[in-house]
């Protein structure tokens, strides 16, 4: 007779700086069906994970813990998350959501929130305090989300990339155009600089429009190093990306940069997206500065 497999509890643990976006990632991991709890008590987390406990309806929990939170030190923490990260009913991981402290300063100001360690302090000092304190997190973090320049619905794509429940779907694959001007996109996992190839904003017919049109994507692909560079690139993902789902990781973001972000990058990308398609990979493209310049 066959025994039952016994499916594993998915536990996020989800923290970070203040302001950086906990409870916006709670919510939008309650959207994907995780039982979410913010603010839960060190003593409450393990009560709540004891073995037989009752499995949440989707067997995901997510739950918001930071320096707000009743009896919470770092050290207590890493102390209580240990033990839990060792049974093999729980599959436990970390979430740290981090922002620049300038945009951290800036979000309370807008708000008139009151920085929980800023109480007798200026507010950057608080802020800048809080991270030295939760550097042990940031580090022991099984995935750090920078959310500086992040709107909520960028949010939600990194989100649901990382930590939908239907993993039967495989890994999921986002390929991005960017300006090396305006800088790296903080979520991504590979990146690729195109600036080598030759560029469609000195042509004045193409500078208005972006890769996205077949003229400037022609342009593009008549540099002699494009063909080369494609085919081996398409060789190089094609080869890595099995690995990485071996690895058990369910979303890549894959990021393409020029000058401006508006014609090289964007070309490549479109076409780095309809070759992995063509082989059977589930992919999106998106381009974050096609509005910026050359």
């Amino acid at each position: 007779m066959n025994t039952p497999v016994r499916l594993r509890t998915g536990v996020l643990l989800v923290t970070g700086m203040s302001g950086a976006g906990r409870s916006t990632a709670l919510h939008l991991l309650e959207d994907l069906g995780y039982e979410a709890i913010d603010n839960v008590p060190l003593f409450l987390l393990r009560t709540l994970l004891q073995p037989g406990s009752e499995a949440p309806p989707h067997g995901a929990i997510a739950a918001g813990i930071d320096i707000r939170t009743r009896q919470f030190s770092v050290e207590s923490f890493l102390a209580e998350v240990a033990p839990l990260q060792k049974r093999t009913d729980l599959d436990v991981k970390l979430l740290f959501l981090d922002c620049d402290d300038e945009v951290l300063a800036r979000r309370f100001t807008e708000t008139r929130r009151r920085h929980p360690l800023a109480e007798d302090r200026p507010l950057i000092d608080g802020i800048r305090h809080e991270r030295e304190v939760v550097a042990p997190l940031r580090a022991h973090a099984d995935l750090v989300i920078d959310t500086s320049i992040l709107s909520v619905p960028e949010l939600r794509r990194l989100v649901n990339g990382h930590f939908r429940l239907e993993r039967g779907l495989g890994l999921t694959v986002t390929v991005t155009s960017f300006s090396y001007r305006e800088g790296l996109p903080r979520e991504a996992d590979l990146v690729f600089d195109v600036r080598f190839l030759d560029n469609p904003h000195y042509d004045a017919d193409l500078s208005p429009l972006t890769g996205k049109d077949e003229r400037v994507a022609a342009y593009v692909a008549r540099d002699p190093a494009y063909a080369p560079f494609m085919e081996h690139l398409t060789q190089l993902l094609q080869s890595l990306l099995p690995s990485y789902s071996r690895e058990g990781k369910t979303y890549l973001t894959i990021a393409v940069g020029c000058t401006g972000g508006r014609h090289r990058s964007v070309a490549v990308a479109e076409d780095i997206g309809r070759r992995l398609t063509a082989s059977g990979q589930a992919v999106s493209v998106r381009h974050r500065d096609t509005d910026v310049g050359a």
